[in-house]
């Protein structure tokens, strides 16, 4: 059995674990971040009880159901939430995708980055995945960038449950073997 806060892996500046219902005013201003709310949507998350909540019917019963999820990045020195990144598992893909979003006082640092290569790394290295996903709005030029630079390239332009198309972007064991 994995405690509520079992760190998933690390880098050198970052540590991600799994979120817990202590986290509630972390994910609280995370979820309603301006783009949080443009690129990923409103999550209906308005108070402590929503938070606990959205992470109680996300990111836990996702560990309980397939052993992964959205983690919690947080500084390695001082422990300090800096946003989250994680693998999901979508009805809507065939594949595991990769999810991210920081707070803004933490962009542009690299962080995402080495963040998401350890997600990646993980996934490929303890879960055994062969192709990992992302999906962006086709307007998340910084996302789509930060995907370019960990390793998946673009596919296509895909209709999901949205309204809008995302982009889909895929990251597999062989082409990093032959990068």
């Amino acid at each position: 059995m994995t405690s509520d806060n079992a760190i998933v892996t690390a880098t050198d500046r970052l540590i991600l674990r799994r979120l817990n219902p202590d986290d509630a005013a972390f994910i609280l201003e995370l979820v309603n971040d301006p783009d949080w709310l443009r690129y990923i949507g409103d999550k209906d998350v308005h108070n402590l009880e929503d938070a606990r909540g959205y992470i109680g019917n996300g990111p836990m019963a996702m560990y309980a159901r397939v052993g992964f999820g959205l983690w919690r990045v947080e500084l390695r020195d001082g422990g300090e939430p800096i946003g989250i990144c994680g693998l999901i598992k979508r009805e809507t893909l065939d594949d595991v995708d990769i999810g991210f979003a920081y707070l803004p006082r933490f962009r542009r640092r690299g962080y995402a980055r080495e963040a998401a290569r350890a997600t990646i790394d993980h996934g490929a290295n303890v879960l055994g995945l062969r192709r990992i996903v992302a999906i962006t709005s086709p307007d998340n030029a910084a996302s789509g960038r930060l995907l370019e630079a960990i390793g998946l390239k673009f596919e296509r332009v895909l209709e999901l449950s949205r309204a809008d198309p995302v982009r889909l972007y895929a990251w597999t064991a062989e082409a990093a073997v032959q990068a």
